[in-house]
Formats: C-alpha cells, sequence, structure tokens
C-alpha cells in the first residue's frame, strides 16, 4: 500500500479560540490555510495521481483539508476515523489501517500525531522521525520493510500544483 500522510493546513489560533471557549475539534483552516491547502492537494494530485481512499481525523480543520484532497481525488472513497484524532495512540490507526485492501490510501490528520503514526510505521517506536509542517505530506510504502517514499515541504507541494 502507498500510504499519503497528509496534515491539516494553517488553522486558526489554538490559543485564541480556546479563550474565545471554543471547542478546538471545531476550529477550522483559515483562509490563507484554505488557499494553501488546495494548492497543496493539487500538487499532490499532479504527483501521485490516483487515490483509492481518503481518511480523516473527525476534526473540522482535517475534514476541510481531506475535502481538498477528494476534489483532486474524485474516485477516492472518504471515511473520518476516531483513530486519527489528535489524541489517539498511533499504534490504533497502524493497526486499523494495516486491514485496508486499498492500493493508494492518503490519511489526514494532526502533529504530532502524523509524525508518531509515521514513526511508528517506519521504526516499530512512537519516537517521531521528522514532523510534517501544515498541509505538508509524507509518502510512506507500506511493504516488508515498510519504507519513507517521500517528505513533502508545502512550498513543494504548492510548487507542484501551479
Amino acid at each position: 500500500m502507498r500510504l499519503l500522510l497528509f496534515r491539516h493546513g494553517p488553522a486558526g489560533d489554538r490559543q485564541a479560540w480556546a479563550k474565545a471557549g471554543k471547542d478546538d475539534a471545531v476550529r477550522p483552516l483559515t483562509a490563507d490555510g484554505r488557499e494553501k491547502t488546495r494548492k497543496a492537494a493539487k500538487g499532490l494530485a499532479k504527483q501521485f495521481g490516483r487515490l483509492d481512499l481518503i481518511i480523516s481525523s473527525p476534526l473540522k480543520r482535517a475534514v476541510q483539508t481531506a475535502t481538498y484532497l477528494a476534489e483532486r481525488f474524485p474516485k477516492a472513497a472518504r471515511l473520518e476515523r476516531d483513530e486519527l484524532s489528535p489524541s489517539s495512540d498511533p499504534a490504533l490507526a497502524a493497526k486499523w489501517l494495516a486491514s485496508l485492501k486499498e492500493d493508494a490510501v492518503a490519511v489526514v490528520g494532526h502533529e504530532p500525531h502524523l509524525s508518531r503514526l509515521a514513526a511508528h510505521l517506519l521504526t516499530g517506536k512512537a519516537a517521531p522521525v521528522f514532523e510534517l509542517k501544515k498541509a505538508g505530506a509524507a509518502l510512506i510504502e507500506l511493504g516488508r520493510p515498510n519504507a519513507l517514499a517521500a517528505l513533502l515541504a508545502p512550498k513543494v507541494l504548492r510548487r507542484l500544483g501551479r
């Protein structure tokens, strides 16, 4: 399986959101975040060509990011999974992902959860080996052994999307 990890785009300020008494689960992408994420998704589409399934965290900013990805991969099925929530154990997400039969899957989520998931898949440990920037991506080839195939910064993805 080709597993694409895609971090949600820039969202509103977490502390300001909390100060206003708002639930972090509904914190959306900013206007700039929506634009950057759209361009990054376009770059991913040019680079990877096909996705069978897009799975996102149920938090609003991840769902919004997955929507931009789905616009570029309209044939991909979509799911939301609690295993991709920021506080979830990455080992649970890895276990669930291992049960999938699709060849090309995108996971849209949050840091440090995504980098911990990548570390679990690549090393068997939860200590992150890299950090994904907002609207950045990593491609992991799941096989024996699992391998990091690409680590793409948001600026690179946006350039690819031009």
